[in-house]
């Protein structure tokens, strides 16, 4: 939905709660945009009657017929006026010096279009009269009218997209417009439970917590221009003031004083209920003929999980479909501007951002917007810890093996099972007062570099538990999503689980160009994939059960995919822990509604995680032979 744009084009750039939309800032191109084009600004009729406000960029040269490229956001198309261009154009330079018609629009109850907006509008399989209508609908009436309406245009559209733009794109594929011929979403939300509200049922704290003041500029029918403000922290220490704020419902009770609907929704339904089932476009995405490339991020701490499932959910349910699929080392949207040669302290060994944007992106669209030959894999997957572009007919690989990672007594991490009888455990006290950081620093946002962070912090920790294998005496690959399968008690009714899975460098390791001052990269234990786990949806997230105090119990959750190599003299590392504080609100360890938690109600409690070959606590894996 929304948060951490870590590409910079917008009108209004927040460190972490803005998705800014490429080209809204000047740049080398802006001379170009403004020689070679004409700006035009329309009010789209929907079926309904609502008008949706839409800029349309057309090449001067009317000697040829362009294909239109249209991105549809509720960030803003900004900037408003005839007379006033954009910097850029489309999704990379590469298609501003091609020649496209290039289309942006508000989308409903956004900006300056008409109507009442939605999050994550729900989709409608039937639509009976002109009134039932969803972005599906709109997509298919703007592409109508534009067809209909833009001298020389092709009569083929593509659309992109890239976080929430990235699901109005994903929804474009539901207006099943003959004349929609290709669509990359990219980034995109699948499904709000899962991609930025909650992850696994606990409540994405840091990430939308200064979102919704920018977002909402608007909260009614009236377009505007107006734009939204930004919370004023008063501090960058982002761990201080969300302790210092107490229980999730002081949002309103110190700030916001239920103001902001949007807000007030995620926090009205911590469940996975009908309000989020209807957010989930995935079940939607069936009969769909256009040709799609989604492309996403392994480091991206938002929409990761819409990005996977779109791609998984198209490939299921089309097979006949050209679908294409794009993960690289990236943060979220990190592919669309600037090298992607790091993150963090990590060196990725090569300028990944350019080559997906020509190899990639640019030849997905020239093939099917254009007709130009190009010869792209139906999956690129970026292979970290080698640093290798990888080439695969579908994902997760054919060739990836199940096998089961097994947290040991003593430690210890190993892909042979426990062989211990008697009934061993390890503990630790949580306490929701004092809970572990997410970051080894002072943030006051969602800070990116989190996602291969040094986790040697954690690890000094007394509750944090750390699990690691022997030095590798071979590469070991593991190529698609990971499970936990923890067995575990506790003395509380409730409790969050936090699995990381961690790279563990060789003494021997040497820093690269990127190593940040006062680290070092020898035995720097990065961080590969972490997930959490709201421990009271174990058995559904539309089902919260309390744990029984001291009963073993089983907490499965999946960390979802990655493609890793931990190489030869590397270790590999599994932490587990009870809270990433502020990246998630304090689970009160009580079973309540935690969204109206009171300040006292958060109470310490001792966790156990069963190693024994009785209640065996691993990672299910897939592991390249």
């Amino acid at each position: 939905m929304k948060k951490l744009i870590l590409f910079a084009f917008g009108f209004m750039l927040f460190a972490f709660s803005s998705f800014a939309q490429p080209g809204q800032r000047s740049n080398p191109d802006a001379a170009y945009v403004k020689d070679n084009y004409v700006k035009y600004e329309y009010q789209i009729p929907m079926r309904d009657g609502k008008k949706l406000f839409t800029s349309v960029y057309v090449p001067k040269d009317s000697t040829k017929k362009y294909p239109i490229l249209m991105d549809r956001t509720p960030y803003s198309v900004a900037p408003y006026g005839p007379g006033k261009y954009k910097g850029s154009l489309g999704p990379s330079p590469l298609f501003l010096h091609d020649g496209y018609i290039f289309v942006y629009q508000d989308v409903r109850g956004r900006w300056m279009s008409e109507g009442i907006f939605e999050e994550m509008t729900p989709e409608k399989e039937v639509h009976k009269t002109n009134k039932d209508v969803d972005e599906g609908t709109d997509t298919y009436d703007t592409i109508d009218w534009l067809i209909k309406n833009i001298p020389n245009n092709s009569g083929k559209v593509g659309v992109w997209g890239i976080s929430y733009p990235g699901f109005f794109t994903t929804a474009s594929l539901l207006s099943r417009h003959p004349a929609l011929v290709a669509a990359s979403p990219q980034a995109p939300m699948s499904d709000l439970y899962r991609d930025d509200a909650f992850h696994n049922g606990a409540f994405q704290l840091v990430a939308n917590f200064d979102f919704y003041p920018f977002f909402t500029n608007r909260q009614d029918d009236k377009p505007t221009q107006r734009q939204g403000g930004r919370f004023d922290f008063g501090t960058e220490d982002g761990y201080k003031f969300f302790l210092d704020m107490g229980s999730v419902k002081n949002t309103n009770d110190k700030y916001y004083k239920d103001t902001i609907r949007l807000w007030n929704e995620m926090l009205d339904h911590p469940d996975y209920d009908q309000h989020w089932k209807d957010r989930n476009v995935l079940p939607h995405l069936h009969d769909i003929k256009t040709a799609v490339l989604v492309t996403g991020g392994w480091y991206d701490a938002e929409d990761l999980y819409g990005a996977i499932n779109t791609y998984k959910t198209l490939v299921k349910d089309n097979p006949s479909t050209p679908i294409y699929f794009t993960m690289g080392p990236w943060v979220h949207g990190g592919w669309a501007r600037g090298p992607g040669d790091h993150l963090g302290d990590v060196d990725f060994g090569a300028q990944t951002g350019p080559y997906y944007r020509e190899k990639i992106e640019f030849a997905f669209f020239s093939h099917y917007l254009k007709g130009i030959d190009g010869n792209i894999p139906k999956v690129s997957a970026f292979e970290t810890g080698i640093n290798q572009w990888k080439s695969y007919d579908v994902w997760p690989p054919k060739e990836a093996v199940d096998k089961n990672l097994y947290l040991l007594p003593g430690g210890k991490l190993s892909f042979d099972a426990p062989q211990a009888q008697e009934n061993t455990a390890d503990e630790f006290i949580s306490d929701p007062n004092k809970p572990v950081p997410f970051i080894n620093g002072i943030a006051i946002d969602q800070k990116r570099e989190y996602m291969t962070g040094d986790q040697r912090f954690a690890e000094s920790r007394p509750d944090v538990l750390t699990y690691q294998t022997d030095v590798l005496n071979n590469d070991v690959t593991l190529a698609g999503n990971i499970w936990a399968d923890l067995k575990i008690s506790t003395t509380g009714t409730d409790a969050d689980w936090v699995v990381k899975v961690i790279d563990v460098y060789p003494d021997s390791a040497k820093n690269n160009q990127f190593t940040s001052k006062d680290t070092y990269m020898s035995h720097y234990e990065q961080m590969v994939r972490s997930e959490e786990m709201r421990g009271k949806y174990r058995n559904g997230f539309d089902k919260p059960e309390p744990f029984v105090p001291g009963k073993v119990t089983p907490v499965n959750f999946e960390l979802q995919d990655i493609l890793h190599t931990f190489k030869k003299g590397h270790r590999i590392m599994v932490q587990v822990q009870s809270s990433s504080f502020p990246l998630i609100d304090r689970n009160p360890q009580v079973f309540e509604d935690i969204m109206k938690a009171k300040d006292t109600d958060f109470k310490k409690a001792t966790h156990k995680v069963y190693t024994s070959k009785e209640h065996p606590s691993y990672l299910k894996v897939r592991v390249m032979e």
